[in-house]
């Protein structure tokens, strides 16, 4: 499929340069940390108004119908079934590494797009009850020293019904690149093990932290039994997407978000960066699809 191989290319050169300056780190102020020049932001919009104090979840697998109000959207969100077959990927780099993917190769017309969440810093209550009210998929890549002092809270959103998924973003966020091949893989290798005895599975997707890496990241990320390493195209500040390239969602795009809280988000709470998110995703007709059932 041409747009199977297109995203080949675009993994390997340009989108992997624009990703490298839009991951993410900890306690850093996420604006600056992506760079103001990093690449295109959303149009300016105005802050949302407070979404209303949610009342009781929706029951498992389906969102109330009322529950979008709650949570300051004007209309339900829409979820992609699961496809009939996966879409083909790229092929790895090379033998005993695993695939790299920034864009699920979706067709042109299927506007779907796929919602990650990082490192795990912020806990806020309020989120698992939104999380649990829209049923939203999320891939949550969780690094171990912010995420470990609750990881029930992870597990919350993992059992809400939403098919959310916990995956491997190493034990202290460190660039991998920087670091020589035995300690690339006592990160990720250290945090597969954290996250099998907590969670009772060990991990077969992996981000890199600020999605930098490099061949050593990817042999020892498959030896420590990861077939993906899950990248992205699109970045959720406070109130706008940053994307890696032009200025819109495209199809397939994997979409980068953070547990994070008023102090990394200027005052913005988590309720208030995802509601925009999800505005946007609205605002440009799409439907939100779960990643492991493309991958």
């Amino acid at each position: 499929m041409k747009y199977a191989r297109r995203l080949v290319a675009g993994t390997l050169t340009a989108g992997a340069l624009a990703l490298s300056l839009s991951g993410c780190g900890n306690s850093v102020d996420p604006i600056e940390r992506l760079g103001r020049k990093a690449g295109q932001t959303g149009s300016p919009s105005a802050s949302p108004s407070a979404p209303a104090s949610p009342s009781a979840s929706a029951q498992a697998g389906t969102p109330a119908d009322e529950a979008y109000r709650k949570w300051g959207l004007t209309a339900p969100l829409q979820y992609a079934p699961k496809p009939a077959q996966k879409p083909q990927l790229p092929k790895p780099a090379g033998p005993g590494k695993p695939v790299v993917v920034d864009r699920i190769p979706v067709a042109p017309n299927e506007k779907v797009v796929f919602l990650t969440f990082d490192d795990g810093a912020e806990k806020d209550p309020e989120f698992l009850k939104m999380a649990a009210d829209l049923k939203l998929p999320i891939g949550m890549f969780l690094t171990d020293n912010v995420a470990s002092s609750d990881y029930g809270y992870f597990e919350k959103l993992r059992d809400n019904g939403s098919g959310s998924t916990v995956n491997n973003h190493t034990l202290t966020h460190p660039n991998l690149r920087t670091l020589a091949f035995a300690a690339q893989k006592k990160e990720i290798c250290g945090q597969q093990d954290r996250l099998e005895k907590r969670f009772g599975k060990r991990p077969v997707l992996f981000r890199p932290p600020f999605g930098n890496y490099n061949d050593d990241t990817l042999k020892a990320a498959s030896e420590c039994g990861i077939n993906t390493v899950v990248l992205w195209r699109a970045s959720m500040q406070i109130n706008d997407f940053q994307y890696a390239e032009g200025s819109a969602l495209k199809p397939g795009d994997i979409i980068l978000a953070h547990f994070r809280g008023p102090s990394e988000l200027k005052g913005a709470t988590e309720i208030h960066m995802t509601t925009r998110m999800l505005q946007h995703i609205q605002e440009q007709g799409y439907k939100i699809a779960r990643l492991e059932d493309y991958l």
